[in-house]
């Protein structure tokens, strides 16, 4: 999620707003809202810090690899202009084991995302200032150009789909991209729904077993009550391979800027929220809101010596979720960290098919 001055005037707007709807229920302290017990285990909501990220900083979603490793990037850094983004990589411990210098960056706005993976495990990357996906060995260190999509593309997430092809969301445009192997890039879905003010869209992941894709988007303009209402979407894949209809899941509260998002074995989906709520929220497989973390908004106060500050994601490890804390507007590097939630269940791996890879 890259953030500028027009970025931040928006989001001091949106927390006006915020203040109005999003009063506590309860005036309990996060800390103890949560004492369901994991077997054997710690409560759940327990959160802990699971790395500090090192400059450039600025995480936006956590990756965990079929290795057991975890890794990140470093995102769009409007404070570090001149600094070349990293990728990191840490055991399951959470201990900093190899980085590794994104090559060809154009300096200003650009940042890398840790996307996916390969089905022969190279690490997929998004990089914004060329727009294109690369491919990270962790073998050689070797970065590869596999795709390249147009001017003023935004690449933010990717899932794999049926036939080994990549879908990709654009921040800046309500579109869905679709890379084929060795192919270029091509526009696969579009709709007013994913038109958003500024903010747009983010998480992606695909359901094999119903055959659909679920999303998420910051802002909407179709069909909101308000135009800083996000929401959750799920799409579905027809046999042709085109999309079928949109439907919506789950609307967010004005200025919550739903994020990236994790599956768990149940099918319930934790969806973290980037704008100034700094929850994470808990819905059904059917998009119905359960859960709040912390209970009381705005704070971020989740227990743990970090607070939530821009949560971007929730990418399970165990029966944790990974959440990669940005501090996008604040730019705090102490709070640019991976945090570690305990949610009580293990989660669904990312899909992964047979022909997940890009021609050497």
């Amino acid at each position: 999620m890259s953030r500028s001055t027009t970025t931040v005037r928006l989001l001091t707007l949106a927390f006006v707003l915020l203040l109005g709807v999003l009063a506590p229920t309860s005036p309990a302290p996060a800390a103890t809202e949560a004492a369901t017990e994991v077997a054997f285990g710690p409560a759940r909501w327990e959160t802990s810090v699971f790395a500090r990220v090192p400059a450039p900083g600025y995480p936006a979603y956590t990756f965990v690899h079929r290795n057991g490793r975890v890794y990140a990037g470093s995102y769009v850094n409007p404070r570090a202009q001149g600094q070349r983004s990293r990728v990191f990589e840490w055991d399951a411990d959470g201990t900093l084991l190899r980085s590794w210098t994104v090559p060809g960056q154009v300096l200003g706005q650009h940042g890398v995302q840790v996307a996916n993976q390969t089905r022969d495990g190279r690490l997929v990357l998004l990089e914004t200032s060329t727009a294109t996906v690369r491919t990270l060995d962790l073998r050689t260190g070797a970065f590869r150009t596999v795709a390249r999509f147009p001017k003023g593309v935004v690449p933010n997430y990717a899932t794999w789909g049926p036939r080994g092809w990549l879908y990709v969301t654009d921040y800046a445009h309500g579109d869905l991209w679709r890379v084929p192997p060795g192919r270029a890039p091509r526009k696969w879905f579009s709709s007013r729904h994913l038109q958003g003010i500024k903010f747009g869209t983010t998480g992606i992941d695909f359901r094999p077993a119903t055959r659909e894709f679920l999303i998420t988007q910051q802002t909407t303009l179709g069909g909101s009550t308000l135009p800083t209402n996000g929401a959750l979407f799920a799409l579905p894949l027809r046999p042709d391979g085109r999309p079928g209809t949109l439907r919506t899941l789950w609307r967010s509260r004005p200025a919550e800027l739903p994020d990236g998002f994790g599956i768990g074995r149940s099918g319930r989906i934790y969806v973290s929220l980037a704008g100034p709520a700094a929850q994470l929220v808990e819905l059904t497989p059917q998009g119905k809101e359960v859960g709040r973390f912390p209970k009381v908004p705005l704070l971020g106060d989740n227990g743990s010596p970090i607070p939530f500050d821009t949560p971007c994601s929730a990418t399970f490890l165990g029966t944790t979720v990974l959440v990669a804390n940005q501090s996008a507007i604040a730019g705090k590097a102490a709070h640019q960290a991976i945090l570690a939630v305990e949610v009580g269940e293990t989660g669904r791996r990312p899909w992964l098919p047979k022909r997940a890879r890009f021609p050497r």
